[in-house]
């Protein structure tokens, strides 16, 4: 896809400029522009055959204007509280704000809490990231329904990244699909790391002794995680990770079997005397734009309660 592909939405109404249009040898101007939108913007197929069939592609002089904002209803109802005052919507400190990361027209990245499950599994009444995305556009009373496009466990915290519009979404869904969306995490380890644990490439299946675990298997699915050493402790260690593949659970799976479960992660033998929950965090998040194809960094600060904790790891 070509760079720098421009646009202005206007309402509903994606409006590009594509310059000059050689019509096909069969066919006029509005086939070239399908040609263009099917060559520049790699434009999802389907997609482009339901506009077409829809009135949502419109061509007048230099200007081309696609339908990619209609309005849409969450599937998710929004959650400005806990459950008992969801139907007020009455604002409740006890429901954690969201923090957005980045923002544009078609994507859309938030923080998530560690604690704080990505979307409703229908096993807790706890606001989801989900809902609380969902809160954010019915308060603005914006008809748009997010939807995510990766995960993160419910006690990793880190950027989620969102697709506002079919077409982001698909967009995002094909680019992560040829892993080109870069995901970058920290963890703080028991143990001392040696520095020369620079992959760990082992792979990953289920645990039949445990419904929610994974283990390293012969029988499991390639799994490929980068370590960087970035400071030690005493009897813990500070390590950047790098995926290059998506496994459930991989770096805790992957650091366990190094010998260097993660802190606070009790499912893969860490300690939960200093930490309740895993420490990891997503510290960053890269993805090509679904418009312009140009790359997008999204850093996400650590967590403030990793501060104390390092200290408490400093202490011999």
């Amino acid at each position: 896809m070509s760079k720098g592909i421009a646009g202005q939405r206007r309402g509903e109404w994606l409006e590009l400029m594509p310059g000059k249009l050689n019509p096909p040898e069969h066919g006029g101007r509005y086939e070239a522009a399908l040609v263009w939108l099917e060559r520049e913007l790699v434009f999802p197929a389907k997609l482009l055959r339901t506009l077409d069939a829809e009135g949502g592609i419109k061509l007048a002089g230099d200007r081309l204007r696609l339908r990619l904002f209609p309005p849409e209803n969450s599937q998710y109802p929004p959650a400005f509280t806990l459950s008992e005052s969801v139907s007020s919507g009455r604002p409740d400190s006890s429901c954690p704000p969201v923090e957005i990361l980045y923002e544009d027209d078609f994507c859309l990245v938030v923080h998530k809490p560690a604690g704080v499950k990505v979307h409703p599994d229908g096993e807790s009444r706890e606001p989801t990231l989900a809902n609380l995305v969902s809160a954010i556009y019915s308060q603005r009373g914006e008809p748009v329904a997010p939807e995510h496009i990766h995960r993160l466990d419910e006690f990793t915290s880190g950027p989620v990244l969102y697709g506002k519009n079919a077409f982001a979404r698909l967009k995002l869904d094909a680019a992560m699909a040829r892993k080109e969306i870069g995901r970058v995490y920290v963890a703080l380890v028991e143990g001392v790391v040696d520095p020369s644990l620079r992959v760990i490439d082992e792979p990953i299946g289920r645990d039949r002794h445990h419904a929610s675990r994974r283990r390293v298997s012969p029988r499991g699915k390639n799994a490929v995680t980068r370590v960087e050493l970035v400071e030690t402790f005493p009897r813990a260690s500070l390590v950047r990770v790098t995926l290059e593949t998506g496994r459930t659970h991989q770096i805790r799976v992957h650091m366990s079997h190094a010998g260097h479960p993660l802190i606070g992660d009790a499912l893969y033998g860490g300690s939960t005397r200093l930490l309740s929950h895993q420490a990891l965090h997503g510290e960053s998040l890269a993805f090509p734009h679904p418009l312009t194809g140009e790359t997008v960094l999204v850093e996400d600060p650590w967590p403030d309660h990793w501060k104390p904790l390092r200290a408490k790891l400093l202490e011999p």
